[in-house]
């Protein structure tokens, strides 16, 4: 075994459901393979589970809860909740690990398992690595353990009202502000918001349209959600005059991206604008710093700059967005793709729905438009290519790559930016441009691309 993390990604083990390291058996092991490692430190130790709306989350959820039964640890079910749902309720009910059973904003056909720690902190990189031994082991050593078809089935579905009750109570609760006069609309990715969602706006007496609230364990995520903001932009234009602003999230809802009154969209970065001004001028924006990613638009950067704000940039994903944030002192980070980390108060992930009221909340005591508080964001051109690949080989270790890099490096010449980088979650290389001009971005965007595919595509 090595010291690299084979089955763990940016954001948990992900595959494609049934296949491995998600097969039914595997699985197994996984839950047997957390339990070990919980009862090491506590004999008692308790875990809070949820899951997302694919149809395949319910047998992982139930075949990882009899894995972690299997050495005798209880756990409690809260069904279909949001990942930041678990997070919550693993640090404030003093559970001893939190297991999501989602693949976010991926296919219906893929689903995965995240795992937070007794604080609500997604586990570190060295401790995840130290479980995949553990799973490894088991795995090559079946027979050490019981069968687990003798480990009795406790289903995972509906899960207890009470503790999805609890996390809607704690954001409701949390806001102190009217927004009773904002007229939103709510495109739920047929997900794990469906459930939370509408129970949020309407305690909070938000009129709210929800749109995709109908899931049918395969249209998670289909032309809808975070993923496809266009759809709730569309929706939002559509019905001109009736919506101050639309909201998105993705399948397990831990981001959200939003359009304004006019259905023009407002991605993470301008969110993050908006957000570190209003923590700004109530002195909640500690050390005048906001951590983003290195795939924020420069225009971000420029921004925060007319504002007395300084930029980071972490690697993308949100657990390395906050691990940057914790070592600065950071209280607001995030992503372009709507990851937003709000480090003023008690959450310990990104959260979907936090983002969503914090924005209503901005825009309810300011008075102000979504498009006003975002106007001065200028953008420069943007574009991210996804390309399909057989193996994630370093990039220096391909040469045309490198060279085909290091060229278009050259050509923007500070005026822009190059970033290529293969996600931690597909087997994807996402190239990603930015340069004054359209014509340019997409010239440099398809060289790279060429380059790419013809080393490693499929």
């Amino acid at each position: 075994m090595t010291s690299t993390r084979q089955l763990f990604g940016t954001d948990g083990i992900r595959g494609v459901a049934g296949e491995f390291p998600l097969t039914r058996d595997s699985v197994y092991w996984m839950g047997r393979a957390l339990g070990h490692d919980l009862i090491r430190v506590k004999s008692n130790a308790r875990v809070v589970i949820g899951q997302d709306t694919r149809i395949s989350s319910h047998w992982i959820a139930d075949r990882f809860l009899q894995g972690l039964a299997s050495v005798g640890i209880k756990a409690r079910s809260a069904g279909v909740i949001t990942t930041p749902g678990v997070a919550f309720l693993a640090r404030s009910q003093r559970f001893d690990a939190g297991v999501v059973i989602s693949a976010s904003h991926n296919p219906w056909t893929d689903n995965g398992i995240k795992i937070f720690s007794a604080d609500g902190y997604k586990l570190a990189d060295a401790h995840e690595l130290a479980i995949e031994k553990e799973i490894f082991a088991l795995l090559q050593s079946p027979d050490a353990a019981p069968n687990p078809d003798a480990v009795p089935l406790v289903s995972s579905l509906p899960g207890e009202e009470e503790l999805r009750q609890a996390y809607v109570g704690s954001l409701a609760g949390a806001i102190t502000t009217d927004l009773t006069r904002l007229r939103v609309a709510v495109d739920c990715a047929n997900g794990a918001a469906a459930v939370e969602a509408p129970e949020l706006f309407r305690a909070l007496q938000v009129s709210a349209t929800c749109l995709h609230c109908a899931p049918d364990g395969q249209n998670i995520n289909r032309n809808c959600g975070a993923l496809h903001p266009e759809t709730i932009a569309h929706f939002v234009a559509q019905h001109k005059g009736q919506f101050d602003a639309g909201i998105t999230f993705d399948g397990d809802a831990d981001r959200a991206l939003l359009c304004d009154a006019e259905g023009r969209i407002v991605d993470g970065d301008a969110v993050l604008l908006l957000a570190a001004r209003d923590m700004q001028s109530r002195g909640r924006l500690a050390k005048a710093t906001v951590v983003a990613t290195t795939m924020s638009n420069m225009g971000l950067e420029l921004a925060f700059k007319r504002s007395g704000i300084s930029m980071l940039r972490a690697n993308v994903g949100d657990k390395y967005v906050l691990e940057e944030m914790q070592r600065v002192g950071a209280t607001l980070g995030g992503e372009q793709s709507g990851h937003i980390l709000f480090r003023d108060g008690e959450a310990t992930t990104g959260d979907g729905l936090l983002t969503a009221l914090r924005v209503l909340d901005i825009m309810a005591r300011s008075g102000k438009t979504l498009a006003e508080l975002v106007g001065d964001l200028k953008v420069f051109p943007q574009t991210i290519r996804n390309v399909r690949v057989r193996k994630k080989i370093p990039f220096a270790n391909l040469p045309a790559v490198q060279a085909t890099i290091t060229a278009a490096e050259r050509e923007l010449d500070g005026n822009g930016r190059v970033v290529v980088r293969y996600s931690g979650t597909e087997a994807l290389a996402r190239v990603m441009i930015e340069a004054e001009s359209k014509e340019q971005m997409d010239r440099v965007a398809e060289s790279i691309v060429a380059a790419v595919q013809a080393e490693i595509g499929v």
